[in-house]
């Protein structure tokens, strides 16, 4: 009688901590990176006071507007994260805004808020583009774990000090995609389209000038951070279940 009583006290317990886990909330789904993406604005010599500021200016505004929101948190769960530095010679780069993630509206208002008022790092310096992907690469690899290691790349020149872009980092793992600025013969599209993009689906954006250049990174940030489209064109119907 006293087993049978035990054992029923056992069960009891272990259908009351079943219901008890049931009803407790489980633990959250983990976050993950979906993608790294570091941009490397130029401040080289040949970049002027005001055309600086449409680069800053412009980048804050195209990080606050609504399609590079949505570009941004498109997969809910699967965030991006955030870095910014500015470049020019071969020893002229600095970091303007350290790994971020973003998970809200609110953490691209805080970011953009602090790129639309700092000073300029760096002006008389030459144009070392394979310096500047030296560092956005080293910069890369201090990300936080993400799926996709992307580098983008802003300027108004051709390389003209330190090592060629093509000898900059040639086996990291990353995607290098470029904004030129104010290229009316397309010498400079066409230079970084050889020299300077790399990786699958890398490409080069164009802004007509510096006044331009918030449109341009809109339209590059939106196709850089889209999700990869899933086709199901021929994938055959399931088997229906008898």
């Amino acid at each position: 009688m006293v087993g049978a009583l035990v054992r029923g006290a056992r069960r009891g317990a272990r259908l009351a901590l079943a219901a008890l886990a049931v009803a407790l909330p489980g633990p959250a789904a983990a976050e993950q990176c979906r993608i790294a993406l570091a941009l490397g604005l130029d401040v080289s010599s040949s970049v002027d006071g005001g055309e600086y500021a449409f680069q800053t200016e412009g980048l804050a505004a195209a990080l606050m507007s609504e399609s590079v929101r949505a570009a941004f948190l498109s997969m809910p769960g699967q965030v991006v994260a955030l870095n910014i530095y500015e470049w020019s010679g071969r020893r002229q780069q600095q970091t303007r805004q350290d790994w971020v993630m973003i998970r809200s509206a609110a953490d691209l208002d805080a970011v953009a808020g602090r790129i639309a008022t700092m000073g300029r790092s760096f002006e008389q310096y030459p144009t070392a583009l394979g310096h500047a992907i030296l560092y956005g690469a080293a910069t890369l690899a201090s990300a936080p774990p993400c799926a996709e290691l992307k580098l983008d790349i802003s300027g108004d020149g051709t390389n003209n000090d330190g090592v060629p872009p093509p000898f900059a980092a040639p086996d990291a793992p990353i995607v290098i995609n470029g904004l030129v600025i104010g290229d009316d013969g397309e010498t400079i599209g066409r230079y970084y389209e050889n020299f300077v993009i790399r990786g699958p689906g890398a490409f080069v954006e164009r802004a007509r000038d510096y006044e331009d250049f918030e449109a341009a990174m809109k339209r590059k940030l939106e196709r850089e951070l889209r999700p990869a489209a899933v086709s199901l064109l021929g994938t055959p119907a399931p088997a229906p279940r008898l």
